[in-house]
């Protein structure tokens, strides 16, 4: 039913973004600096798309410079109340994880935001989710996971972390004997898995592909419910038994549906919103932009912010048992 009804507001939105970017005025920032800050450290999957994105809506914004700015901190949390607390004359946008929403269900402490009133620009791709596995393990597939009885160490980011989550959320859908080590970054878990210390990480497809290439591990199983990049990888889906599941891993692929996000504070004027999200559709279908991203492995699945702003809300409309579930599977 969900589905149903986010494809009846896509298309809906859709129809309106365009009559709305007919009388968009794309001049309105020449001679001006917007800020694009990325909630990360300089390197990685973020600032990688973050720096790719903000020089094509440059190009897209007539005379205007487009600055990047990287803000880390507490898993994105930092960046993403910087971005919030801007001044809303949309000169100050930027990307962080979509991971967040999680944080803003638990009421993490340092979450400044609602993800409901940020002033949605669009997503530039998909974040598919899933299980790699080390080919040093000596596990063959998901089922031999599922079957053991010794605990399976996870390699994943800080507690609290959209990976850490993830793999929490994974462990206790398909009721796995699994250890989390905590306090991984970037490929660190991946050369701990070159190392025998650890055999799994759940993370996104995107930044474990090149490892899998390697012949270093493979996909086990994919937590998006629509993962058209992983074909013949089991989903998660087939595995999960009683609701409670459902419902955490039904929340993680909605968050794979909209990775790579670019939003403002709330209350951006219409026109100047409107101005933003027309430069990076735009962008988002420049043939340039297209080539530089299949050479850097980027994957491109671009969405308006009408369209965004309506699974943002829709994710965070969960209820209560939901919530308490997710505040099980977060440590509380």
């Amino acid at each position: 039913m969900l589905k149903h009804w986010l494809a009846a507001v896509a298309g809906a939105t859709l129809l309106w973004s365009g009559a709305a970017s007919a009388a968009a005025d794309l001049n309105q920032f020449k001679g001006k600096t917007i800020t694009y800050i990325v909630a990360t450290g300089p390197g990685g999957g973020y600032d990688t798309y973050g720096r790719l994105i903000a020089r094509y809506l440059q190009k897209y914004l007539p005379g205007s410079r487009v600055v990047v700015r990287n803000v880390p901190g507490a898993g994105h949390i930092v960046g993403a109340n910087t971005i919030y607390a801007a001044k809303a004359d949309g000169l100050t946008i930027g990307m962080f994880n979509t991971g967040l929403i999680y944080d803003q269900l638990i009421k993490r402490q340092g979450v400044l935001f609602d993800l409901s009133k940020f002033s949605w620009i669009g997503k530039a791709s998909d974040d598919t989710r899933a299980l790699m596995v080390s080919n040093k393990s000596g596990f063959k597939n998901i089922d031999d996971i599922i079957k053991s009885k010794a605990a399976i160490k996870f390699a994943s980011s800080g507690v609290g972390s959209a990976a850490y989550n993830d793999t929490k959320i994974l462990a206790d859908a398909l009721h796995l004997n699994v250890q989390i080590v905590p306090g991984f970054s970037g490929n660190e878990g991946e050369m701990s898995m070159l190392r025998n210390e650890v055999v799994a990480e759940v993370g996104t497809a995107e930044s474990m592909e090149q490892f899998v290439k390697q012949g270093h591990g493979y996909f086990a199983l994919a937590l998006s419910g629509d993962a058209t990049s992983l074909p013949g990888v089991p989903r998660a889906s087939q595995y999960v038994k009683d609701d409670k599941g459902k419902r955490l891993l039904g929340l993680v692929e909605t968050l794979s549906e909209i990775g790579r996000l670019t939003a403002g504070p709330p209350g951006i004027p219409p026109a100047v919103l409107a101005a933003e999200r027309e430069a990076l559709t735009a962008a988002m279908k420049d043939p340039q932009l297209l080539a530089e991203a299949k050479k850097l492995a980027l994957s491109i699945d671009h969405a308006p912010g009408e369209v965004v702003e309506a699974k943002i809300k829709a994710a965070l409309a969960q209820p209560p048992e939901t919530v308490a579930a997710l505040k099980a599977a977060a440590g509380g």
